[in-house]
């Protein structure tokens, strides 16, 4: 350890040459490395401080004794600024016992290319990492801390496998053999697959992943009749919806439906109050992970004639699941009730849209939902699906 002011004055002169061009051998003139005393101690410049001038200039000189530092001093001892020496730069590393960036960028490249060839949201990360490398800029969920990234990569990798609902504590205890590992990191986890995957929202990544806290549930209602484990259930005779939770599902032999539609939903609250009379009604809980999948596709397949309906809040949110249900099921799903005249029945109860809603509703134009969303973008609205009545 050196002294606090000593540490100070040479990290600051080492983060600029580390982050200027010289670094990656773009610039094409000497370049010089200096900080000003005054922007980082303005006290040194009140002469009135004794304590503090005497002490940056202990620390200046100390540098300069070392030749680590090139200082300027006016007559009255003032050192108006200092200069890295970038002959000596070595040794201001060890001097710190702080790791040069270009090692820990080499270390950051062998990391990378371990999962070079791993599944298609890893390959895509990997690559734009190596691209911000090259250009010396800062890899995307590193922290300085290669242990915790490894376990974030590691964790990534892993749940590209994980194909029936696991909880938590047993993921993390078959990936690092640590109930309590991926707690600390699943927030970190789960934002990198959101911004380098295909996933509809941020918050149910890893539940659409197969991994959970808790059991997952499906409830549904409605004109059907269940076939579990040999016994018949005719739904349509409860007064209210069932629910099968994730260890049930695969006991289902068959799901006959006497409605003609299946009507997925978005919301608890909007599920309960969806008529069930003449279809079958799901509850997605925000996401469809793959235990409703393989539901979903499972009636389907038994009942190729019925009409697929989704029915989700009038917002980003709302489109993506839409649009993420039918590409992970293979189902045409009709949007219900997510369309410009429900907007306009319910424009009073509507909310006005974020700065983000209206960059990521321009990323949607041109892929089915036009009419609605340039009604959006012009009166600055979004609806949820709790606003809108069923029947």
């Amino acid at each position: 350890m050196t002294d606090p002011i000593v540490d100070r004055l040479l990290n600051a002169l080492l983060d600029k040459y580390e982050n200027s061009k010289s670094f990656i051998g773009e610039n094409k003139v000497r370049q010089r490395f200096l900080i000003r005393i005054g922007e980082l101690y303005p006290d040194y410049l009140d002469h009135a401080n004794y304590e503090i001038f005497q002490s940056v200039n202990d620390a200046v000189d100390l540098l300069a004794k070392k030749k680590l530092v090139l200082p300027k001093l006016d007559k009255a001892n003032v050192c108006k600024e200092i200069q890295l020496n970038t002959e000596t730069i070595e040794e201001a590393y060890r001097l710190l016992g702080r790791t040069a960036k270009r090692d820990v960028q080499d270390t950051m490249r062998t990391i990378l290319a371990r999962y070079q060839e791993s599944n298609a949201i890893l390959q895509h990360y990997v690559s734009v990492q190596l691209e911000r490398l090259m250009r010396n800029k800062p890899v995307h969920y590193f922290n300085n801390d290669f242990q915790e990234y490894e376990q974030i990569l590691q964790a990534v990798e892993s749940l590209d496998k994980v194909k029936q609902e696991t909880f938590y504590r047993d993921f993390s205890m078959q990936v690092f053999r640590d109930s309590k590992a991926f707690d600390h990191i699943s927030g970190k986890v789960a934002n990198l697959l959101f911004e380098y995957g295909d996933f509809a929202e941020r918050d149910q990544v890893l539940a659409e992943l197969n991994l959970v806290k808790n059991p997952t549930y499906v409830h549904i209602k409605g004109a059907a009749k269940v076939v579990l484990n040999g016994d018949g259930i005719d739904l349509s005779t409860l007064h209210g919806d069932i629910a099968f939770s994730s260890t049930m599902l695969d006991g289902i032999d068959r799901i006959e439906l006497t409605g003609r539609s299946v009507l997925t939903v978005e919301n608890l609250t909007s599920f309960h109050l969806a008529t069930s009379e003449n279809r079958l009604v799901i509850y997605l809980g925000g996401f469809h992970n793959t235990v409703r999948r393989h539901l979903i596709m499972k009636i389907h397949q038994q009942n190729p004639n019925a009409a697929f309906y989704h029915f989700g809040d009038i917002d980003v949110g709302g489109f993506l699941i839409l649009q993420h249900l039918r590409r992970q099921t293979g189902i045409h799903f009709m949007p219900y009730k997510m369309d410009l005249e429900t907007l306009r029945k319910y424009h009073d109860s509507a909310r006005p849209l974020t700065e983000n809603d209206r960059i990521r509703l321009t990323k949607l134009k041109d892929q089915g939902f036009d009419e609605v969303i340039d009604y959006m973008l012009m009166h600055n609205v979004k609806l949820e699906q709790e606003a809108v009545r069923d029947g």
